[in-house]
């Protein structure tokens, strides 16, 4: 019996220091959805100005990135090619109020591969106006799961409401993205709710506002 719990002892601690050599071993690496940096693939003028614009860029190992924007709002999704992309959940997942996005997305990689992404995102408020009548962004990080499996929406994070959000978007990106069910989970706020992630949350996969 000593022999066995010694056993089982030294078990788990291999087990742990596994666990935390494979946490190690993820990493961020970095890409650009800038106008300049992609390819417009379709858009649509009203009154001579861009009413919709899609475009495609390049994301790591060899995901594209399809970026909509209709209407003063945008969506982001992921695929292996752009059609792939274009019928994922992402691609549907709005917001009501005006919004856009940074053009920097951090990847979180482990082993080479990229499971999930993490992009700043900016949510017009509409009864916080300016002092010129213009509604005040408020910003939130949008966690993403990648392929394998379906791609969608894991997590928001109030920019405001947390001085670490970044860090908590990673932590949240590594512990949950790989295991999130598209089909049945629902979209969680991590860390301290804010104005952000309330008016996302309120008006979010509203039917039409993504295409």
């Amino acid at each position: 019996m000593p022999r066995l719990r010694a056993l089982a002892a030294a078990l788990t601690i291999l087990l742990g220091a596994t666990s935390l050599a494979a946490a190690d071993n993820i990493g961020s690496v970095y890409t650009s959805t800038a106008d300049k940096d992609c390819r417009k693939v379709s858009n649509l003028k009203l009154d001579g100005d861009d009413y919709a614009a899609e475009r495609t860029c390049r994301g790591p190992a060899g995901l594209v990135v399809m970026k909509n924007e209709n209407d003063l709002r945008e969506t982001i999704t992921v695929g292996r090619s752009a059609s792939a992309a274009d019928k994922e959940p992402a691609a549907l997942q709005g917001f009501g109020p005006f919004n856009s996005t940074t053009s920097t997305i951090e990847w979180r990689v482990l082993a080479g591969k990229p499971f999930a992404m993490i992009q700043r995102w900016h949510i017009a408020d509409n009864d916080d106006p300016e002092k010129n009548g213009r509604p005040k962004s408020k910003q939130m990080l949008v966690v993403t799961r990648l392929p394998p499996g379906a791609v969608c929406h894991v997590a928001y994070v109030d920019v405001t409401a947390n001085p670490q959000a970044n860090e908590i978007a990673r932590k949240a990106a590594d512990e949950l993205a790989r295991g999130f069910d598209c089909n049945t989970g629902k979209v969680s706020v991590i860390g301290t709710d804010g104005r952000a992630t309330a008016l996302a949350m309120a008006s979010r996969n509203i039917p039409g506002l993504a295409r």
